[in-house]
């Protein structure tokens, strides 16, 4: 076997690995930039969420002329307010409404009873309510002025943040207004309507985006300089977070369910998916409670873990800030993959119809281009944390395989930063892709299961869980392996097939020794993920509660829990993949030295004692050499990368 016959000696002079995956990347990028300018050309995100009059004005900007309508093309900067002339008696048919609507600068906020009323307004308040060609002072002098003004009298109205509509006050207008509005918004499609949702709810997203980060680097510092009474402290706040933010799930599920208010079709999705954040937090709180008791008498040995990780991170105290590079790179990413998908879900052409008003009719072809922007998500997204950890094992790898620890390897993160643009990028492409490939299957059975759930089949629902699960386990033991991969490809300069093949060869004989280890370090650092999910949730919980209304506020909490996961596993990573390569050096190590004046170890002596006390190494492993680390310069030496 090539594994068996390999010297696991890190190489100076490398070449480049996966070049026809980096090419397959880059091509895959061309289509999301065809997307991105198709989305840009033909969409437009504001209508959703600062409404638009009956001739294609968008309300709160200034607007381009579209062709066969004359009152198109206006500037409607200070005209935030859509306005309806007939409020009153609105009828719906195919999502458009029988009257006619106007931006204005202001609603009225008195009962207009005349012609004369509707003239005082427009000049006291500089908000005409009639059409736009009709000149204030013909109001009363044009015969026509009944059609192109609206309906008297004209109850009062309320600018309510309700899409930017002026909402009728008179109780009998305002429940024909609120039943026509209802089943308006009942009928849009749920993508429209989560696209609504996290429009409106954007600050609130950006704000506890930020607390999420905010958590994430102080868990960093506090693993970092980890104590026995840190780590009893934060499995405290987990067990407190977990308890309580599935205590205010239910609560909100009972009191929105328990609602007669709830009528909307967004409401309801409030409820259904609260029910299901209420279960899933339950289910994970037993489970956790349940490990944390199994495994507390290894309390003692995580501590000394992490002690000596923060050690290697004190070597190489850039890793630190490695998390922020990331973050960085991951947000703006996904500012510009919101952006484009807003813009891709507004895509539409204006088309002109009697009377030179203007309709909106979506393209054909964009839910497929949803589908292959989504998948642009995943691929990206994987992509960047796998040049992270790529980056953090170049690093580990340089220090560990150094004689002289007292000499380190200068700016060994820049260095492997360089060794991966430079040559390991098909790699990256390439692990991340065969992530992205186990994540499809799920997302297509999640789509199915919502469309077939109605059928309410306990068989049905139970495969469908039953294949969630695998796909779960397949994508959990995938990236295990995808990151020694990465760490061999630091070491030998290899391909991904070959380094996989060669880190599970080496993993096949040390695997029940390390995974003891490791697998404790890795439960108090989910825990810490737990922690800032917790809280971050309960921070949107609190804030989204208070937006009830047209939002279907749940699923930006959503996105807001899966970003704050992804912050908190993309800081916490540093000490998991420290720990995970430090192991596979480890094993290295002990694989290709025995300990002999010829072959010392690459290990020092504080390591090598951990490793034995926690795992009671084989009875081989007792009787080699335990000797210290001694300075010598025989052996394999890394050199620096280039």
């Amino acid at each position: 076997c090539a594994s068996e016959l390999r010297e696991w000696r890190p190489v100076i002079y490398r070449k480049c690995t996966d070049t026809r995956w980096l090419l397959l990347f880059f091509l895959f990028w061309a289509g999301l930039m065809f997307i991105t300018g198709y989305a840009v050309m033909a969409g437009a995100a504001e209508r959703l969420l600062l409404g638009y009059d009956s001739f294609g004005n968008v309300c709160g900007r200034k607007n381009t002329p579209v062709k066969g309508a004359p009152l198109s093309g206006q500037d409607m900067t200070n005209k935030k307010y859509v306005f309806f002339l007939n409020s009153c008696s609105m009828e719906i048919q195919n999502l458009k409404t029988s009257s006619l609507s106007l931006c204005v600068s202001s609603c009225p906020q008195e009962q207009l009873n005349s012609l004369e009323d509707l003239q005082s307004f427009a000049r006291n308040n500089d908000s005409s309510l009639c059409v736009y060609n009709l000149n204030i002072s013909s109001y009363t002098l044009n015969p026509k002025a009944a059609e192109l003004c609206p309906t008297l009298p004209v109850p009062p109205s309320k600018s309510f943040p309700l899409f930017n509509r002026c909402v009728p006050q008179n109780p009998e207008c305002y429940s024909k207004y609120a039943s026509v509005l209802i089943s308006m918004v009942n009928e849009v499609d749920v993508f429209h309507r989560i696209l609504s949702g996290i429009l409106a709810g954007r600050d609130t997203v950006i704000g506890l985006s930020i607390l999420a980060l905010a958590f994430s680097i102080i868990l960093v510092l506090v693993f970092r300089f980890i104590r026995t009474l840190l780590v009893h402290t934060l499995i405290a706040l987990v067990v407190f977070g977990l308890l309580f933010v599935s205590g205010v799930l239910w609560w909100l599920y009972y009191d929105y369910r328990n609602d007669p208010s709830t009528e909307l079709e967004t409401e309801k999705e409030n409820v259904k998916f609260l029910l299901g954040y209420a279960f899933f937090s339950t289910v994970v709180t037993i489970v956790l409670l349940s490990l944390i008791l199994v495994l507390r008498k290894r309390l003692q040995f995580t501590v000394q873990l992490f002690r000596i990780v923060g050690k290697i991170i004190g070597r190489i105290p850039f890793l630190l800030f490695q998390p922020l590079w990331t973050f960085l790179i991951l947000v703006v990413f996904w500012v510009f993959w919101v952006a484009v998908l807003l813009s891709l879900g507004t895509a539409g052409t204006a088309q002109t119809t009697s009377g030179g008003q203007v309709e909106y009719r979506a393209l054909s072809g964009i839910g497929y281009m949803a589908w292959y922007h989504f998948v642009g998500l995943i691929w990206t997204s994987e992509f960047i944390l796998a040049c992270q950890q790529m980056t953090i094992a170049g690093a580990v790898v340089t220090c560990y395989f150094n004689r002289n620890k007292n000499t380190q390897p200068p700016h060994p993160v820049l260095s492997s930063i360089s060794v991966i643009f430079c040559y390991h990028l098909g790699t990256a492409v390439k692990g991340s892709f065969l992530i992205t490939i186990l994540r499809i299957p799920r997302i297509v059975l999640l789509y199915l299961y919502n469309i077939l759930k109605q059928k309410e089949s306990a068989c049905a629902k139970c495969l469908f869980k039953c294949c969630f699960c695998w796909f779960w386990c397949q994508e959990s033991c995938l990236r295990y392996f995808n990151q020694h991969a990465y760490t061999t490809t630091a070491i030998n300069g290899t391909n991904f097939c070959t380094s996989a093949k060669d880190a599970v060869f080496i993993l096949s004989k040390n695997s029940p020794k390390l995974a003891s280890i490791s697998c404790f370090g890795d439960f108090i650092l989910f825990l810490g993920k737990v922690f800032v999910v917790c809280f971050t949730a309960f921070g949107g919980l609190m804030a989204f509660n208070y937006h009830r209304e047209l939002q279907a506020w749940v699923v930006p909490l959503l996105l807001v829990g899966f970003f704050a996961y992804v912050m908190s596993h993309s800081f916490l990573s540093v000490f998991e993949v420290t720990a995970d390569v430090m192991f596979l050096c480890f094993a290295i190590d002990m694989e290709t030295n025995d300990g002999s004046a010829e072959k010392p170890y690459f290990v020092d002596q504080e390591l090598l004692t951990f490793v034995s006390q926690s795992n009671k190494l084989t009875e081989g492993q007792k009787h080699r050499s335990m000797r210290p680390f001694q300075d010598n310069e025989d052996g394999t030496e890394l050199q620096p990368m280039v």
